[in-house]
């Protein structure tokens, strides 16, 4: 014998026939397999047109404003047609869509909020809902199913919840969350929903993606063996990162992170890479003049902001990273390659610390949830460089993490080191001392290597970080001493030009024949005898001398990417060249001044 089941129709003005009433109770019957419906039929003015069926937690919508809305979703569809650009296609397309509406006979599964607050919604009902799933709810506000319990579901909202009180309804859309996408995104700012923010107008989407999407499979990966090129002497040459990896930065505070990004973004004109760049928690000053800095160096025109500011709420400052990701994805599996950067990951850990602890998970160390780890690993993992069967593709990472006082062993930064393939790691008291990149030579680390640089760069770059390492050591014991051997001052005498070499303003990339250049100068002792106070002047002029005078041995090192020993035998010959051309300007305004004295 079929169990019972108790259904309610509310009407708005004229009661149903029973030959209506006949056929809703088939419609039900088939819905939850059984013979015996009991249906209350009852008068609610409130609904307007039409009526609506409940039956447990599931409810058909035959209101005018359920016609209004299935309308609305046919009518939205009809925007992602392709090739409807012509505006009278559009309209007739619309016309007809409207003249043959036929409401569909759908459910739709409905629960009601039991609390909400601080961008937290409870709601009770809703028992089949799956992680990820976008619910509306009656003021059109949409939220995400975060937490699944027996007794209700945890949604975080992705708007304001002014509108939402205890016993509002909210509805399953049976949609996973995502954002729009496609190539009219470039150039933009957008929110963490993909919504525009820069006062430029609607944007032209090409496609949907899911926010949360499986990161790919070892079979689907190939190896990085691509360079991706920073521009920053120090880092190409020492932690050299590649199309396809995954390279933390990390440090205190105002110590340059940003700038190495930033940097890192201008570096990519021309080279046919995609930016994203993905500002979590920060100012929106802050995030305005990041952009104006990418507008002033021409960036803009291949990059994307995706900005989730700390006066968003948490729900959106923790989608953000997903959201940039998504978008990254999209030009990925184009075959195109990508450069994302997460800034910084510390406040999105921080926005998902709050986020659980609201929806009551149990904290654990340093009050974050227990999957906080997978937070991190599952956005980072969707790095990768595809393999040439899926287009060859790639997404190269660069998150930065923010620790305190320089403590790398903290909770966060342990757990982001351990999923990147190595780190950038930026010390304080180097960046306080003039040392910018303030890049500490003994904690960085690229697990990748010489597979993401040229072969010009291996071999250039050669010794520099024993050579630097080895100047450190020597600089601690001698600085008390006095009287040195010529092999200790000379060796000195290397490093600090070194460590002069390494300084970086901001906004001013190298290209990569420049930094081969400098490395081979360097190596080859030919700036040694120069004053440190001179060598930033003298790195500037020797580099406009090759660009100008020497264009043929730059060309050759761009095309061939090799730097074999005829070629480092004609730069080092040159340099020779630019010295002598440097000592006799110098010599004749020596004499120019003698003259003058005299």
């Amino acid at each position: 014998m079929s169990e019972k089941v108790n259904a309610l129709l509310r009407y708005a003005s004229t009661a149903p026939s029973q030959e209506q009433i006949s056929k809703i109770k088939n419609v039900l019957c088939q819905k939850f397999d059984t013979t015996d419906i009991e249906l209350e039929v009852k008068l609610d003015e409130s609904i307007g047109g039409g009526f609506i069926v409940s039956c447990g937690n599931f409810e058909y919508d035959w209101s005018d404003a359920g016609r209004v809305r299935q309308l609305r979703a046919e009518l939205e569809n009809l925007k992602h047609v392709s090739g409807a650009n012509d505006t009278n296609k559009i309209i007739s397309m619309f016309s007809e869509k409207v003249e043959n509406f036929s409401l569909s006979l759908e459910d739709r599964e409905v629960g009601t909020v039991v609390w909400v607050g601080d961008g937290i919604a409870n709601v009770d009902g809703i028992e089949h809902a799956f992680y990820g799933e976008i619910i509306e709810f009656e003021d059109g506000t949409k939220g995400m199913a975060q937490d699944i319990r027996k007794d209700h579901i945890g949604c975080i909202l992705f708007g304001n919840d002014t509108g939402i009180r205890q016993g509002t309804k909210a509805v399953r859309t049976y949609k996973e969350a995502g954002i729009p996408v496609g190539e009219a995104f470039i150039g933009r700012v957008i929110d963490a929903l993909g919504a525009p923010i820069d006062g430029l107008g609607s944007i032209k989407e090409s496609g949907y993606r899911p926010v949360e999407q499986p990161a790919p499979g070892i079979i689907e990966r190939q190896s990085v063996n691509e360079p991706m090129e920073t521009g920053i002497l120090s880092i190409d040459t020492m932690f050299p990162i590649g199309r396809g990896q995954r390279e933390l930065i990390i440090g205190d505070r105002q110590t340059g992170k940003t700038s190495i990004a930033l940097d890192t973004i201008i570096n990519q004109k021309g080279k046919n890479v995609i930016c994203i760049y993905v500002a979590i928690g920060q100012k929106a000053s802050t995030v305005a003049k990041i952009v104006q800095t990418l507008k002033n160096n021409g960036a803009m025109d291949y990059s994307i902001v995706v900005s989730s500011t700390a006066a968003d709420m948490a729900p959106l400052q923790y989608i953000a990273p997903y959201s940039g990701a998504a978008m990254a994805e999209y030009f990925m599996y184009q075959g195109k390659d990508v450069l994302i950067v997460y800034d910084d990951l510390s406040k999105h850990a921080v926005a998902y610390r709050a986020l659980s602890l609201l929806l009551e998970r149990s904290p654990g160390r340093e009050a974050y949830p227990g999957d906080v780890f997978y937070l991190h690993s599952r956005l980072l993992e969707r790095a990768s460089k595809l393999s040439s069967e899926l287009g060859g593709g790639s997404i190269t990472a660069l998150p930065i993490i923010e620790t305190l006082a320089g403590d790398v062993s903290a909770y966060i930064p342990t757990n982001v080191i351990s999923i990147t393939d190595g780190q950038i790691f930026l010390e304080s008291d180097l960046f306080f001392e003039g040392m910018r990149p303030a890049v500490n030579v003994g904690l960085s680390v690229s697990r990748v290597g010489s597979a993401a640089q040229t072969k010009a760069m291996k071999k250039a770059a050669g010794s520099i970080r024993v050579d630097l390492a080895q100047y450190r050591e020597m600089a601690v014991f001698t600085q008390f001493s006095s009287d040195l051997d010529e092999t200790t001052k000379n060796q000195l005498a290397h490093g600090n030009v070194l460590m002069e070499l390494l300084k970086q303003p901001l906004e001013h990339p190298l290209a990569m024949h420049e930094q081969v250049i400098i490395l081979v100068a360097s190596g080859a002792k030919r700036l040694d005898m120069l004053p440190i106070k001179q060598v930033k002047d003298y790195k500037q002029k020797l580099l406009n001398y090759f660009n100008t005078e020497q264009t043929e041995i730059c060309e050759e090192l761009e095309k061939s990417g090799d730097l074999s020993d005829q070629l480092r035998k004609r730069i080092i010959e040159a340099v020779d060249t630019f010295n002598d051309i440097e000592n006799k300007k110098l010599k004749n305004e020596v004499e120019e001044m003698q003259k003058q004295k005299v």
